[in-house]
């Protein structure tokens, strides 16, 4: 009951359903003729909610701040050594995004953007450390093949061999991934891969668990240009950006969540061997 509680209230609060509500309601007002200024002021917070989500440069405001707490991955070359925590991790863990089940498609065309990309840094990080194990996670409709089969199809078709593939795929969200993360990995180092705006609240519930994670952010929705940010980009609007805005508000909303029930600590026995 908790978990639908949780999604059902994350849902309402995310940026267009709240929008829409606001609006629906200030457009109920004017039908039944009453509270001119409330009606007003629905419709006008409602419409100005998207249209400030909606401009790249409050979007970018927004989530690069969730980007930036973790560097990337650099460039791996053959023979060259290893960044400093990746060359110990027996697991390159690839945290569920999303997929569309579509009959005729290859696996990776049913993949959502977020998906891709972290699978592919998922295997670019696995082909270093070939003989690491490669997690993939995430559940699926009754009838059809899980997200982690989807990830699994894609890294097989990279290179990466079924055998060396474990599948998580009965954890409902990140939570219960980090939980099941550790009855896999135990005290093992992990190259932790999910998306660079998600990284930081998968981190602390994963640390919280008892998961010795690198983090291996991938995804990037934000990066900041040679020239930095142009004003240009407040100038423009577009259903992306509302996107990335909506990314950032349900992250900062998932990590209050995860604050008001003490799990963003590491945990004490592992605080001071993880990266």
């Amino acid at each position: 009951m908790g978990f639908l509680l949780k999604k059902i209230a994350g849902y309402w609060l995310m940026p267009v359903p709240l929008a829409t509500t606001l609006i629906l309601a200030g457009l109920a007002l004017r039908l039944a003729r009453r509270a001119p200024r409330a009606r007003r002021w629905l419709v006008a917070a409602g419409a100005g909610w998207l249209v400030l989500l909606s401009n790249n440069g409050v979007a970018n405001l927004l989530v690069r701040p969730l980007e930036t707490q973790f560097p990337p991955v650099p460039e791996l070359t053959a023979g060259a050594p290893l960044p400093a925590g990746l060359a110990g991790c027996r697991f390159v863990v690839v945290l569920g995004s999303g997929h569309t089940d579509a009959e005729g498609f290859s696996a990776n065309n049913q993949l959502c953007l977020p998906a891709q990309s972290r699978i592919l840094e998922g295997v670019r990080i696995w082909r270093a450390l070939p003989d690491a194990t490669l997690v993939v996670s995430g559940p699926g409709r009754t009838g059809q093949p899980t997200h982690a089969e989807v990830l699994t199809r894609v890294a097989v078709a990279l290179g990466v061999p079924r055998a060396r593939i474990v599948q998580i795929d009965t954890a409902r969200d990140t939570e219960e991934e980090a939980g099941e993360l550790r009855r896999i990995a135990g005290d093992a180092p992990v190259a932790f891969v999910t998306s660079a705006w998600h990284m930081p609240r998968a981190v602390a519930l994963a640390r919280h668990a008892g998961v010795r994670v690198m983090p291996c952010p991938a995804d990037f929705t934000a990066v900041t240009r040679a020239d930095g940010w142009p004003p240009g980009d407040y100038l423009g609007w577009d259903a992306a950006a509302l996107q990335r805005s909506t990314w950032a508000v349900r992250e900062r909303l998932g990590w209050l969540w995860v604050w008001l029930r003490g799990k963003t600590a590491p945990a004490p026995e592992l605080a001071s061997g993880t990266k």
